[in-house]
């Protein structure tokens, strides 16, 4: 996975104990990772006669959601500094430049089935480390 080098807690315990501006760093990181190999992905699926539209349509979600999504995490962190749970030390983390990560033609030169097992991985530590985040900031949803 070209992610594979980002350092990420191993498990929901050891992902618990990073304080919330990291973990929220570390989820603006992962969405910005698969921002260019998404669309490089759509692009390559696009060149497949034999696929479906409906799965050209999926791919193409797929990229918007996790954009739609980036956006709204960078809202939160926004509002989160705001509101000072957070100091502002995040600004300028969400564009390419500052996740200090850089995308090689890894991502471009994996198996379909490849990519979607990386997608997946990562997909589910967003949702993970979004869930640990939610339950910091608002407690009162007995997280």
């Amino acid at each position: 996975c070209h992610t594979s080098g980002m350092l990420t807690p191993n498990g929901k315990e050891n992902a618990q104990k990073i304080p919330r501006e990291e973990l929220t760093h570390l989820i603006l990181k992962l969405l910005q990772a698969w921002k260019e190999p998404l669309s490089h992905f759509n692009q390559h699926i696009e060149h497949h006669q034999e696929l479906p539209d409906d799965s050209l349509s999926k791919a193409k979600q797929i990229s918007n959601m996790v954009h739609e999504l980036k956006t709204g995490v960078e809202k939160v962190t926004e509002k989160m500094q705001s509101m000072g749970i957070i100091s502002n030390s995040l600004n300028g983390m969400a564009s390419s430049e500052g996740t200090g990560f850089s995308i090689s033609n890894e991502a471009n030169m994996m198996s379909d089935s490849d990519f979607i097992h990386c997608f997946r991985r990562d997909s589910n530590k967003v949702q993970s480390y979004l869930k640990i985040l939610k339950c910091r900031i608002m407690p009162e949803n007995s997280c």
